[in-house]
């Protein structure tokens, strides 16, 4: 098994080698607008997952997925050649949804920003149900004080005189 390090810094050295090859080396038409945004190798070194973009409509990206595989052998012969490694890794191509649910939390955020800006205008023009002030507020100290006279009785200490 080999360190997870040496694998990212494989991984890496495929990105580059499968993208130059890309323009280079494969002459498909359907490979100009592909972009190898990120590559995994396993940390056996066996098995390279490279994740693509492709600009244009949904035809653009099937045909993109079709040209890839179709010529996944020249692009690993070319990795085998650019590798010091003992074996060449197996290359699989996989759609990068990453572009596509990024635009998709963009939207949902534009949307969560004009409702806030919408609640925030409600906010501005909205009235108090009730009172502008709706808590209890503590009577005068001197209102205080007679309530204390009137409810206070005094303890002589003897309870048992008191019962006989």
């Amino acid at each position: 098994m080999a360190d997870p390090a040496r694998a990212a810094r494989m991984a890496q050295r495929i990105k580059v080698v499968v993208a130059q090859a890309l323009g280079k080396i494969i002459k498909d038409p359907r490979v100009e607008n592909i972009t190898i945004t990120d590559a995994r190798v396993t940390n056996d070194l066996q098995h390279a997952t490279l994740y693509y973009t492709v600009f244009g409509d949904e035809a653009a990206k099937a045909d993109a997925a079709e040209a890839l595989n179709s010529a996944r052998g020249a692009i690993r012969k070319e990795v085998g050649r650019n590798l010091t490694a003992r074996l060449t890794p197996t290359v699989e191509f996989v759609a990068d949804e990453i572009p596509v649910n990024a635009s998709h939390l963009e939207e949902v955020l534009r949307e969560a920003r004009a409702k806030d800006a919408e609640v925030a205008e409600l906010a501005k023009r909205a009235k108090h149900a009730g009172d502008a002030d709706p808590y209890k507020k503590p009577a005068d100290a001197d209102d205080l004080d007679d309530d204390a006279d009137e409810d206070v009785t005094e303890y002589d200490g003897d309870e048992d005189a008191d019962k006989n």
